[in-house]
């Protein structure tokens, strides 16, 4: 399948409604329609494509039934629901202004329609409009950011699930002057959930071998915000790590990443948030970064800084999640850590008390979810290729590799 370019294609070469309105003016979209949109994403679900382009085909499918004028699709790690990166389409491609203060209040309020409150509740879908009765000034989102900054009336959300695992989420806007989201609508997306979920968790993985690893600076970077919600102090490691971030391997500016784990630290420190956050983040050459928020308090009492932290991830860090994105049971998991370590089937076998066949069709299972043929592929795509060349190095007491 050809790749198609990022954005929404232009309505009048793709049959699409020019507006919200004139669609459902004409009708609600009809069950032939809506069956035929839903078999349309699960196809390109399952196609093997990347992010991008799997995100483009889906929405220029889902347009057909859900017309809008904007979207917003947001990566999450499915570890800890925090925002990874943005990806934005029809009059919203290229917005990136107002990224910071929508992650402080995405993760620093409590709104009902949040994708971690919806993800909470299980919710795969909601409308602004149909949440809050038509009373859409209740959504502090909408009232302060979207409709002002942008001139959308309402918002619908849908989830992307997979496997149990919340992957991203999408954003849909229409304008003040079009009609609202409806609940056949809402309904709808709510239905592509799990489609589009594997659909994200697939494009991920088909990028994994696509990118080249980089250098790697050296050393974790530190940096300071204030209560006002600016960054006011940073030593070098975070000015490499955030011009790493920049160059585009999240989809967006670093500025909307580290927005949330702020509003995230400040909800913590209320006693809000289950425990500090914290973020795995792929970067454009391939390495993978952790960023940890943590509230400060003065010696007075006085709260407010943050202190956020980004380094290299190491493989207790990255395994986890390539395994969450391979869909591996536990024990395909258990087999996994010791192929790390080296182990052939034979000392598999006997560490786990499992007979030399079984540990073949646990390898023969976990090629085929990983789509490698041999353990060495395997543990290139575990560590992204840039690990490999450490695995002969020592290992120090932090556990991480001393070379």
């Amino acid at each position: 399948m050809p790749p198609r370019p990022r954005g929404l294609p232009d309505p009048q070469e793709s049959g699409v409604p020019q507006s919200a309105t004139e669609a459902h003016n004409a009708s609600m979209p009809s069950g032939l329609l809506a069956e035929r949109v839903r078999r349309d994403v699960e196809v390109v679900a399952h196609a093997g494509l990347d992010l991008d382009n799997f995100l483009s085909e889906a929405l220029l499918s889902i347009q057909r039934a859900v017309p809008f004028v904007g979207a917003c699709f947001g990566t999450v790690d499915p570890a800890t629901r925090l925002l990874t990166g943005t990806r934005k389409s029809g009059d919203l491609a290229g917005r990136d202004e107002r990224d910071h203060e929508w992650g402080l209040l995405e993760y620093g309020a409590s709104e009902a329609t949040t994708f971690t409150r919806m993800a909470d509740v299980g919710e795969r879908a909601a409308g602004v409009h149909l949440s809050t009765a038509g009373h859409t000034d209740e959504s502090t989102r909408l009232r302060e950011i979207i409709r002002p900054a942008f001139g959308y009336g309402d918002e619908a959300r849908a989830l992307c699930l997979d496997q149990g695992h919340l992957w991203g989420a999408a954003a849909l806007f229409r304008s003040t002057d079009e009609r609202p989201f409806q609940a056949e609508e809402v309904e709808f997306l709510a239905s592509l959930a799990l489609f589009m979920g594997a659909g994200v968790r697939g494009g991920l993985l088909a990028s994994l071998s696509a990118s080249a690893p980089g250098d790697s600076p050296v050393g974790p970077g530190v940096m300071i915000v204030d209560e006002a919600d600016a960054i006011v102090q940073v030593n070098p490691g975070a000015d490499r790590w955030l011009h790493e971030l920049a160059l585009g391997g999240t989809g967006t500016s670093p500025d909307g990443v580290i927005s949330s784990l702020v509003g995230a630290a400040r909800r913590f420190s209320r006693g809000d948030w289950p425990s500090p956050p914290r973020a795995r983040i792929r970067t454009a050459t391939g390495l993978w970064l952790v960023l940890h928020a943590t509230p400060l308090s003065a010696r007075n009492g006085a709260v407010g800084e943050v202190v956020v932290t980004i380094e290299e991830a190491r493989p207790p860090e990255v395994v986890p999640l390539v395994v969450a994105a391979f869909g591996l049971t536990n024990r395909e998991r258990d087999v996994v850590s010791l192929i790390l370590q080296g182990m052939d089937t034979k000392e598999m076998g006997l560490h786990l008390h499992l007979s030399t066949w079984t540990v073949q069709d646990h390898l023969k299972s976990i090629f085929e979810k990983a789509s490698v043929r041999s353990r060495r592929e395997l543990i290139a795509r575990v560590y992204f290729d840039q690990y490999v060349p450490r695995l002969s190095t020592g290992v120090g007491p932090s556990g991480w590799f001393t070379a």
